[in-house]
């Protein structure tokens, strides 16, 4: 009987027990990428994210120096905050985005970009469009960076730039790293992209190399054209009789004469900035601008490499930023003017043959309705998309 009633009291305790309000409350899971959610709201969808890796190409393009780093839709959105974002540089002030605007087709106008604690660029900020769609898998103006992959971390290492040098008791990369895997949404984007969220060297180079090789540009009057020409010395039907004569031009090499006057034919733009790309051939050597952007020194014989012609003015023909490296021309046709009779300048020992034949600086000899046509051909290289999709835009503005 003893044992009977104290199973019953065992029991009811328990069923007391049950009936009391719960004093505890589940914790609830985090939201899987909350981090990015809260920071970028609408601007970055982790669920949804743009189309970076399968962009539509003309069939024409044939050109492609992606190689062992293909663009992905998560390496690409890690790219584009790594690029925007302030935080790459020492003291917060200065992204990627500072020197390379969208709005310029991804150069600047400003002609030395500044950098931080009153730093500046050396060499004019470098458009950015089609960079992926080139022979030339070299970057820099002098083309010391072997890959685009290799470039995209050395402005943050500048000392002038972005500032992680190393130098004069300023932090090294390797500071950064530490700094960029502390902040939460960068946990989320590594792990997207690479399945951990380790912050390295060569994932920040692949993602930002990713995000710069999928800014592309094609919808160009030009590319309309193109698309329903055989071929790009065809007449295209949309364009006017100044454009197609400003292409002609553009494709057909110059007849010289002994002295290096052209006397028949184009003038020859097709043999370093070969269409439908326009971009570099990465054999050409110095095109005769070699001063620097600071007054005196010696001079700067090493520019052998430049952007793709594309977007060289917006749509509306309106400037994207000075010219060459050194920014010295600020219209297209100052640029036209320089190559119609290029300066034998005394110690320039890396002038490209192409343009001296016969050892002397080439003269075009070119008219005003030449050089007009020559301007209008280049202004159709130019798109519209590129300089306002969001998807290259800055996720960090709300």
């Amino acid at each position: 009987m003893r044992k009977i009633t104290l199973l019953y009291c065992v029991g009811l305790i328990g069923v007391l027990a049950s009936c009391q309000p719960e004093t505890q409350t589940e914790t609830e899971a985090p939201l899987a990428n909350q981090a990015i959610l809260e920071t970028f709201g609408t601007k970055i969808n982790p669920n949804a994210l743009p189309n970076y890796a399968n962009q539509a190409v003309p069939n024409y393009i044939r050109k492609d120096n992606t190689g062992n780093n293909p663009i992905t839709d998560e390496k690409a959105i890690l790219g584009r905050v790594l690029f925007y974002d302030k935080n790459l540089s020492i003291d917060n002030s200065i992204s990627c985005a500072s020197c390379h605007k969208q709005a310029f087709a991804f150069s600047d106008t400003t002609l030395a970009s500044p950098g931080v604690q009153g730093g500046s660029a050396t060499r004019h900020s470098m458009r950015l469009i089609n960079s992926r769609f080139a022979n030339e898998a070299k970057f820099f103006w002098d083309e010391r960076a072997a890959t685009l992959e290799a470039q995209v971390t050395s402005p943050i290492q500048d000392h002038a730039e972005m500032g992680f040098s190393g130098q004069n008791g300023r932090p090294n990369l390797a500071v950064l790293l530490t700094k960029l895997g502390g902040i939460a949404y960068y946990q989320e984007l590594f792990t997207l992209a690479f399945g951990s969220a380790a912050v390295t060297e060569p994932r920040m180079q692949q993602a930002l190399a990713a995000f710069i090789r999928s800014i592309q540009s094609f919808d160009s009057k030009f590319d309309v054209g193109r698309a329903t020409a055989p071929n790009d010395a065809a007449p295209f039907q949309n364009f006017t009789a100044q454009e197609n004569l400003g292409k002609q031009l553009f494709l057909a090499p110059p007849v010289f004469n002994p002295n290096s006057v052209r006397i028949s034919g184009g003038v020859g733009c097709q043999g370093c900035h070969a269409a439908p790309e326009f971009d570099i051939d990465p054999n050409s050597r110095n095109n005769g601008v070699v001063r620097r952007i600071a007054a005196g020194g010696p001079l700067d014989l090493t520019n052998t490499r430049s952007p793709s012609l594309r977007d060289v003015v917006n749509s509306t023909g309106g400037s994207n930023g000075p010219f060459m490296h050194n920014g010295v021309f600020a219209t297209l046709q100052n640029v036209m003017g320089h190559y119609n009779t290029i300066p034998m300048v005394q110690g320039n020992n890396n002038l490209d043959a192409r343009l001296m034949p016969g050892g002397i600086g080439q003269n075009l000899n070119l008219t005003p309705a030449e050089t007009a046509a020559l301007v209008a051909f280049v202004r159709t290289l130019s798109g519209r998309d590129v300089y306002t999709n969001e998807k290259w835009s800055d996720p960090f503005t709300r």
